[in-house]
């Protein structure tokens, strides 16, 4: 489960109120997420560079709460997510509404994809927070929210690669291409010199990402109108258009191997930090146009509707509809970020969710059933005993596989039941045994060498 760390004071004051630690978990454990842990800036970078004690590390004494979060609830990845949704939550905040910025499709940004993206990473969606204010607190986490979603959904980058660069020093419309290494050449972000593609592959040879691209014939870069280089992803970004506190519009531009994760990631980071803009919640559009003539437009922060009974919503958590009615469920939803309301149909009554763009973990009934019971609080779910049904029978095959146990056990043989993984050196040189590479599957990777292969269960006298 990734854990989010925040300023306790930031927090705080982004909640509106302070809260002892033990009122903070109890309102924590409401949510459905967890304080994981209290420390401060200085003992995370004692930590990190193994120093003896805090005196020797430069932070301060800011006490930060690192709080556990559900894995697929990417708006609790950062600061303002997480205080946004307790707002909504705690019923301080109305549940915000994310709009796209009135722009005539011929005055949009454009971002034009060239046919040979398709050999390496094929799609690109962009969008622009304009008229943003940062400060080095709202910039950091800004940034960190793109590493973590980095590390989460986008699979280390190979999924997704997030580029964000100050609009105010490029020149539009841009393209997205595919090129030979040699033809590339930028100025990397925190360098002062120019590197061709290649060379920069080389001077970066000890960073985690080159694996994705550095075997490929051609590498995907991002230009604006005037050839200057956005990005070389999934690798790294241009010097010249670097985001600083000053940044007031900001280009937003996530190349993809798969293109729902890439709507993901770029709702996110236009959600979470469009409540900094000059016009609030608001996203500025732009039109992806592709070499066959296709267009669409990102991002698309809709809500979608969903239909949902009553007993589809508190059925699977044991609530009994004589204990909570339509009303209250939809209070619930509410609480919840999820836009709810009861609607009448052909003399049957219904709840219709709008769900966020914030909330792409919400895919089916049980998912809003899942968020009802965290808001109603899991220890006040009535206790009942489950009914007792039998639902179908032995596997002919397990059945099949008992029987030859029993036989070969009574003709004196001992059945051993390994660990799934074990040693290839145990179980092949240490056994006088070839490795004909059909007797196990190894593993590329193995943590240790006592887990190096998986072999089926054997029988020995």
């Amino acid at each position: 489960m990734p854990t989010v760390s925040v300023g306790r004071d930031r927090l705080f004051a982004a909640l509106g109120r302070t809260y002892t630690q033990e009122d903070f978990e109890k309102l924590c454990f409401e949510f459905g997420i967890e304080l994981d842990d209290v420390t401060t800036e200085k003992a995370i970078l004692r930590k990190e560079k193994h120093l003896e004690d805090d005196a020797e590390a430069d932070g301060d004494d800011e006490v930060i709460y690192k709080i556990e979060v559900a894995a697929n609830r990417y708006d609790l990845l950062c600061l303002e997510g997480l205080a946004r949704a307790l707002r909504v939550f705690k019923g301080t905040e109305a549940i915000p509404v994310y709009k796209v910025a009135p722009v005539p499709r011929d005055s949009m940004l454009k971002m034009h994809v060239k046919p040979q993206t398709s050999q390496i990473r094929p799609y690109v969606v962009c969008a622009v927070l304009r008229g943003i204010t940062f400060d080095e607190t709202r910039y950091n986490s800004f940034i960190d929210l793109q590493d973590k979603l980095h590390q989460n959904i986008c699979r280390k980058r190979t999924l997704v690669a997030i580029g964000t660069h100050d609009l105010d020093t490029l020149q539009g419309p841009f393209s997205y291409e595919a090129l030979p290494s040699q033809e590339i050449n930028f100025v990397p972000l925190k360098q002062t010199e120019s590197f061709r593609a290649d060379n920069l592959i080389e001077f970066y040879k000890l960073k985690k990402f080159l694996h994705i691209i550095e075997k490929s014939p051609v590498y995907p870069v991002i230009y604006d109108s005037n050839r200057t280089v956005l990005s070389l992803p999934p690798i790294i970004n241009g010097a010249h258009s670097a985001i600083t506190l000053k940044t007031r519009n900001v280009f937003i531009e996530c190349t993809a191997t798969d293109l729902t994760k890439a709507n993901i990631v770029l709702n996110t980071m236009v959600t979470m930090f469009a409540e900094y803009c000059e016009n609030k919640f608001e996203v500025e559009p732009v039109e992806v146009v592709y070499h066959d003539g296709s267009k669409t437009v990102y991002p698309d922060i809709s809500c979608y509707k969903m239909e949902v009974s009553l007993s589809d919503l508190i059925g699977p958590i044991g609530i009994p509809s004589e204990v909570m009615d339509e009303k209250e469920a939809v209070s619930l939803l509410n609480k919840m970020q999820l836009q709810a309301e009861i609607c009448s149909s052909n003399g049957k009554t219904h709840i219709s969710v709008s769900v966020p763009p914030t909330r792409s973990d919400v895919l089916h009934a049980r998912d809003l059933a899942e968020d009802i019971a965290i808001a109603y609080g899991y220890n006040n779910v009535p206790k009942s005993k489950p009914k007792c049904v039998t639902m179908g029978g032995r596997q002919p095959l397990n059945l099949f596989s008992d029987k030859i146990r029993a036989e070969v056990a009574r003709a004196g043989y001992m059945e051993v039941l390994t660990f799934v993984l074990c040693s290839h050196e145990e179980n092949f040189e240490m056994l006088n045994r070839s490795d004909d590479r059909s007797k196990a599957v190894i593993i590329a990777n193995p943590r240790t060498s006592e887990f190096e292969v998986h072999l089926s269960q054997t029988y020995c006298c």
